[in-house]
């Protein structure tokens, strides 16, 4: 791509009406710069890079590890999640400063630069293993200046398809396809605290502990109440052990079975009279100890009547928390919102795209899209104003992101000139404003 096509294209509809292409002087991702200066506020990527083995060597090494991090990051935010993509975003204007260094004053990295970073040189075993915490440091570096005042812990696991020879790659007859499994992890604010790419055909809760026990341990000074919730796939003593010890309270479903039923045959009668259109609800607590379990457990049932159904709903809840058995219900359905953000990280970073031969490079592509997935995120969280707080990740990228911009250079500085639709001036200030007081604020030291 040059600075002009020379060829004018026309349309029908209006002969007076000329398109030309300037790749290099017009952008339509002009509203990646908020993402950029919240990155350099706290360091994300900065400090990211830092950490990263850098094994190339020669003279022909025109990118450092940082813009190289970078570019692969802030490309998938904006929607290119193929790396092929590259070599259009090596001469867009935003994204050449968005990665910093020579991009500015030449080109972002191409295709087969970005492939070698991250199929090569991210899947060195020292940076794969370093990759698999960063998540969770970027979770700290903003926690720093904006403490918690709890910590809940949200783990779920989901699906994404294959289509390849991908390595790991098997059939899960629950998903019913071709696919990997990988396993998330987030606290209630949605930011993903760690992830795990697993094989297609291994259980729902195969490696929590990979998952789990690096965040619980990173947080193990917070003196802050913590809680964990997860569905019936983590219903393991093993894991009830360790939150425990750990003194979190827990909300995790429980399997129907004929023990647990029992407890509750004195409310499984349908009421007496004709049924309202809301559903009925009774709530009801008893000890109970399953063979595995080294003692009983308190278990918090809910038994939900509908109009023109049979039966009840049912559903066993296994916890420690010591609240009514209605508040322990609801505190378990609010894990819902860990379901919400899985779909926001397949439909606006699109991480379910895992299309690498060798499993490794598969690893760092998620690990990627999850960075991704938590920069968006802490913008949202931290940035939009009252009036769009409730934009979704991928709302975000299509008004946000997709702004259209032509770059103007002047003697001193350069100017973008972005359109004014989706996102007024008014808007894209009051985010840059937000950004600047959170930088403002001065980090605390670890533990927080």
């Amino acid at each position: 791509m040059g600075e002009a096509c020379q060829d004018t294209l026309r349309v029908s509809f209006d002969h007076a009406i000329k398109l030309e292409f300037h790749g290099a002087r017009v952008s339509s991702d002009a509203g990646l710069f908020p993402f950029r200066d919240l990155d350099e506020a706290v360091q994300l990527t900065e400090s990211s890079a830092a950490q990263l083995f850098d094994f190339r060597t020669g003279s022909n090494i025109r990118h450092a590890m940082t813009a190289l991090f970078r570019q692969s990051i802030y490309s998938r935010l904006a929607g290119y999640e193929d790396v092929n993509d590259a070599e259009r975003l090596r001469v867009d204007p935003v994204m050449r400063h968005v990665v910093g260094g020579r991009a500015v004053d030449q080109d972002a990295a191409s295709t087969s630069q970005v492939a070698r970073f991250e199929t090569d040189v991210l899947c060195h075993p020292d940076n794969l293993d370093a990759f698999m915490a960063m998540s969770g440091q970027w979770v700290d570096r903003i926690r720093q200046r904006r403490p918690r005042d709890k910590l809940i812990l949200d783990m779920d696991s989901s699906v994404s398809p294959t289509y390849g020879q991908q390595e790991g790659t098997a059939y899960n007859g629950h998903f019913g396809c071709e696919c990997y499994h990988p396993l998330f992890l987030f606290n209630q604010d949605g930011d993903l605290e760690r992830a795990l790419l697993r094989g297609g055909n291994v259980a729902s809760a195969d490696d929590w502990g990979a998952v789990l026990e690096p965040v619980v341990a990173r947080y193990r000074d917070l003196d802050i109440p913590k809680y964990f919730r997860g569905d019936a796939a983590f219903a393991l003593p093993e894991l009830y052990s360790l939150l425990e010890g750990e003194t979190y309270g827990y909300a995790i479903r429980l399997k129907s079975n004929a023990v647990l039923e029992r407890q509750i045959e004195h409310l499984s009668t349908r009421p007496v009279g004709r049924p309202p259109k809301q559903p009925q609800r009774v709530y009801h607590s008893f000890e109970y100890r399953a063979e595995s379990w080294d003692r009983a457990r308190r278990v918090v049932a809910k038994i939900e009547w509908h109009q023109g159904e049979l039966f009840p709903q049912v559903g066993f809840v296994v916890t420690n928390l010591t609240g009514s058995p209605k508040s322990v219900v609801h505190f378990y359905n609010q894990r819902g919102t860990a379901e919400q953000w899985i779909k926001e990280g397949k439909y606006a970073v699109r991480w379910t795209r895992l299309s690498c031969h060798s499993f490794d490079a598969n690893q760092v592509r998620l690990q990627l899209h999850v960075l991704a997935y938590n920069l968006g995120n802490f913008l949202r969280r931290l940035a939009l104003p009252p009036a769009v707080k409730h934009w979704t990740l991928t709302t975000l990228r299509d008004k946000l992101v997709k702004i259209g911009s032509k770059i103007v250079h002047h003697a001193r500085y350069v100017m973008f000139q972005l359109a004014e639709v989706a996102v007024p001036r008014r808007l894209y200030r009051a985010i840059l404003d937000r950004i600047r007081h959170f930088a403002a604020i001065p980090p605390r030291a670890a533990p927080i």
